[in-house]
């Protein structure tokens, strides 16, 4: 008969610490199988951690980057900058001999590489007419003789080098990080006075970031005040008929973006079917044909429709959870249809509200081939002008400060949310 005080598995050893079979302390081995249940944890979640990294924080902190990066202007002409570095724009006079022979010498350099090109376009975002000056000068700087007076011989070549504002702006970006992109983004630029914002008729940034929010909220309000009441229908009716309106609502998730799009501006055109059918049902005159299309109206009705099973699916999954007997206890009690609807069933479909109206508006306030297509000048989203800049105008460092802007409005917006209703409330069923 064995002891009451033997263990199988632990012992105490005389110095009180418990110890596991193998005479290890307990806690030790605890830790050690601890440990390695992280590590086969880790293991198993970092190819997907890999994945987020590469394809999403990666190029978060690239655009980051790009969006204060400066650092062309002192790669191409660095013996220039350094040397300009000591004249004073305000003094109301050119730089001296030594900063236009230090640019003669800069510039034989660049153009042998082919990279003078790229400062001019650089400076040009500052000061139209920067990237022709430098090209004109590119092209003729090699005829020029190694020996001065070179400040002539610039001002022969383009009458601008006689100009101390584009010295001034040479020498305002030549710093290494430059707040100009961001300046930029909210229609402000820095000058020999400090920052001051663009002239009226050069606005357009603010202007574009406040309708891409008010839309994007019009949109995501259109999506709620449609998709609500069919989720509720494809809750209450029977599995078979609510599986046939959901193949409907998908319907559209099988078909091209850029086909349901053009579809929308053959219906929504002067000439279209939906004006046809207002004139033939002599609603309206056919001189007074309504303009749906190349406007705001044109962008809300399409991507309304584009978005709006976004926020039938959080809806529908979140309602088709909720029990038909709270509604038939409150009307036992004597609530009306109204009442037990409003103070029993939609409370309980708030998280689901919530859930499609962050998709919807997130989807909403990034899109840019609908509001491309049938939105006009009136009716586009700031993410067209950031694929602009990246695609047409490659003024990577702007487009990168228009995205910075708009994720951290996005961020800002999302946590005013989470205050108001709380991102724990938000469910997809």
């Amino acid at each position: 008969m064995s002891s009451a005080t033997d263990t199988p598995t632990d012992a105490i050893a005389g110095d009180g610490i418990v110890r596991a079979a193998d005479g290890t302390p307990l806690k030790r081995s605890l830790a050690r199988a601890l440990r390695r249940e992280k590590l086969r944890s880790f293991l198993l979640i970092a190819p997907l951690l890999a994945f987020v990294v590469i394809s999403f924080l990666l190029p978060i902190a690239d655009m980051l980057f790009r969006s204060v990066e400066n650092n062309i202007v002192r790669d191409t002409i660095p013996e220039t900058v350094q040397t300009l570095a000591s004249w004073d724009a305000d003094s109301g006079e050119l730089p001296d001999e030594r900063v236009f022979a230090a640019l003669y010498r800069d510039l034989q350099i660049a153009v042998e590489k082919r990279i003078h090109t790229r400062l001019g376009s650089r400076l040009n975002y500052e000061k139209s007419g920067m990237s022709g000056l430098f090209r004109k000068t590119g092209r003729e700087v090699r005829r020029m003789e190694a020996e001065g007076p070179f400040r002539e011989r610039f001002i022969e070549i383009d009458e601008d080098w006689a100009d101390i504002e584009v010295w001034a702006v040479i020498k305002r970006y030549s710093p290494p990080y430059t707040p100009g992109y961001f300046l930029n983004a909210v229609d402000a630029e820095l000058t020999a006075e400090g920052v001051e914002m663009k002239p009226e008729n050069e606005r357009i940034y603010l202007t574009l970031f406040w309708r891409t929010l008010v839309m994007s909220l019009m949109i995501t309000l259109s999506c709620l005040l449609l998709g609500y009441p069919i989720g509720y229908l494809l809750s209450h009716l029977p599995a078979r008929s609510a599986n046939l309106l959901m193949i409907l609502v998908l319907l559209p998730f099988w078909t091209s973006l850029l086909v349901r799009t053009s579809a929308w501006k053959v219906l929504l055109q002067q000439q279209g079917v939906i004006n046809d059918f207002l004139v033939w049902i002599n609603l309206i005159d056919d001189a007074g044909r309504l303009v749906m299309i190349n406007n705001q109206t044109g962008t809300i009705i399409a991507m309304t429709h584009i978005l709006l099973p976004f926020m039938i699916l959080p809806l529908y999954s979140v309602m088709q959870t909720i029990s038909p007997s709270y509604v038939r206890a409150a009307k036992s009690l004597g609530a009306s249809d109204w009442t037990a609807f409003w103070r029993v069933y939609f409370p309980q479909t708030v998280p689901g509200i919530g859930a499609g109206a962050i998709l919807v508006f997130i989807l909403a306030i990034g899109y840019y081939i609908t509001p491309e297509l049938v939105g006009g000048t009136s009716g586009i989203f700031i993410s067209n002008r950031i694929a602009y800049h990246i695609s047409t105008s490659l003024n990577w460092g702007l487009a990168a400060a228009l995205g910075t802007i708009l994720l951290l409005l996005v961020m800002a917006l999302f946590y005013v949310y989470d205050r108001i209703v709380g991102i724990d409330n938000v469910k997809l069923g």
